[in-house]
């Protein structure tokens, strides 16, 4: 039978995420040579952003312990990318409590375009605030609501309330547990599109259920245009969708596979001889259980990493517990 599966849209948008949240799994200490073989392979792929790292006060972080791409300083941004003369947008996440709006200049004096901003349901007064500050220096911004599967429906319509009246036009739906079935994305996309009339959808899918991908495609069908991945699934835990497939997958003529390909083979498979991302039983665990990575991510860091069984023994005992 033929493949006649055409994903051709128009409006979507897809935002390479592997080095700010693949450095979740390393602090950000990528060599200068890494960070600039994905920067070269989203440009010449087509890509349409890149997330190069964080924003954040330097009162939050020790700059010893973290990488670069944790702070996002001029000076590194510039070393990698010169003035960026490209169609590719720099974008850089900033959490709400680790960045202070002296942090940020203004657009015009750096060579982000984009500040996406991350915050927990309690926090969406002060990400609006963040986010009204960054498009008022010159920015593109998008409200990235975390942990929204933990989130009660009294509380999300609230946040969502508040979303609507903001001017922040792009708003994402984020499985930051990999817990979500297609049918909670659908659910979930369907109640941020009928509360926020106007304003873009995102996704940022998590692979702990090897349903980051599958996730992806159901939120392009309930009309999310924002799509986040990274190169092999690069990042924290077990990872996200992986850039690669989301490509071949659209069939969109302006993105290119081969310079993806590139870049996973010089740079990030030679990167699973140190570090353990992607799918693994620890964050099955914590996915289905709707619980964050951290736990995993200790377990999968200790010597007891393949026993799955008293991870799972000791995850149901907290269950209870709690």
């Amino acid at each position: 039978m033929k493949n006649s599966h055409n994903m051709y849209l128009e409006n979507i948008k897809v935002m390479d995420c592997t080095i700010r949240d693949g450095g979740l799994m390393n602090k950000w200490q990528f060599s200068d040579d890494f960070v600039r073989g994905v920067y070269n392979a989203c440009v010449e792929a087509g890509i349409d952003y890149m997330e190069i790292g964080y924003l954040s006060s330097e009162k939050a972080f020790d700059r010893n312990e973290m990488g670069p791409w944790k702070f996002c300083h001029a000076k590194d941004l510039e070393r990698i990318v010169g003035k960026n003369e490209t169609k590719l947008k720099l974008s850089a996440m900033a959490d709400i409590g680790r960045i202070e709006l002296t942090d940020i200049p203004p657009a015009s004096e750096s060579v982000l375009d984009m500040i996406r901003v991350a915050c927990y349901a309690h926090q969406v007064d002060k990400a609006i605030e963040l986010a009204h500050h960054c498009m008022d220096k010159g920015y593109e911004t998008t409200i990235n609501l975390m942990a929204v599967s933990t989130v009660g429906e009294v509380e999300l319509n609230e946040a969502l309330a508040d979303i609507a009246k903001s001017r922040v036009p792009v708003f994402y739906a984020v499985d930051s547990f990999g817990s979500m079935y297609n049918d909670t994305v659908s659910h979930l996309v369907n109640k941020y599109k009928n509360a926020l009339p106007g304003k873009e959808i995102g996704i940022h899918a998590h692979n702990n259920m090897q349903l980051a991908m599958a996730n992806t495609i159901t939120a392009i069908q309930e009309g999310c245009t924002m799509l986040d991945a990274t190169l092999m699934g690069l990042g924290r835990g077990a990872g996200n969708c992986p850039i690669e497939i989301l490509i071949a997958f659209l069939k969109n003529p302006k993105y290119r596979l081969l310079p993806l390909l590139q870049a996973i083979q010089d740079h990030i498979h030679p990167m699973q001889n140190s570090i353990d991302w992607g799918y693994h039983i620890p964050y099955l665990i914590t996915g289905a259980l709707n619980q964050h990575p951290r736990s995993g991510m200790a377990w999968m860091d200790s010597d007891q990493k393949n026993d799955f069984v008293t991870f799972m023994r000791s995850m149901h005992d907290n269950e209870l517990l709690e």
